[in-house]
């Protein structure tokens, strides 16, 4: 079960990643970084990323039709050059954490990455 630093350095072996973050939406402090940020400041990225994922997680619309069902599992923002995916992290807290990946749009693989950022944040270890 990998910690904080392991999971970013894993994210960061798939095709085209640029950057990688754990990030506390409630807060919008970066729990840890790897690679570049957009823009050359991981911290101003946290924060960003932060309020759109609060936004996604706390509002009804984007919600699972399930009570079992966590409310949203990511977010993707797509432009002209690369990826952003936001996967929420399920801890035994209150879970309000997320993994932030840039991917680059030409090398990386958005299927591929959203299916293993899912796979990393089951195994993070917090705490």
């Amino acid at each position: 079960m990998p910690g904080i630093d392991e999971c970013l350095l894993e994210a960061m072996r798939l095709p085209g990643a640029r950057g990688a973050a754990l990030v506390d939406w409630t807060s919008g402090l970066a729990l840890g970084t790897v690679g570049e940020a957009p823009g050359g400041d991981h911290e101003t990225t946290a924060a960003e990323a932060a309020e759109l994922a609060r936004m996604a997680a706390e509002h009804g619309t984007f919600a699972a039709g399930g009570d079992d069902l966590p409310p949203v599992e990511d977010v993707i923002i797509s432009n002209g050059d690369s990826y952003h995916l936001l996967r929420f992290v399920d801890t035994s807290f209150d879970s309000s954490v997320f993994l932030h990946l840039w991917l680059g749009r030409e090398e990386g693989n958005l299927a591929l990455a959203r299916i293993r950022l899912g796979e990393m944040a089951a195994r993070l270890v917090l705490g």
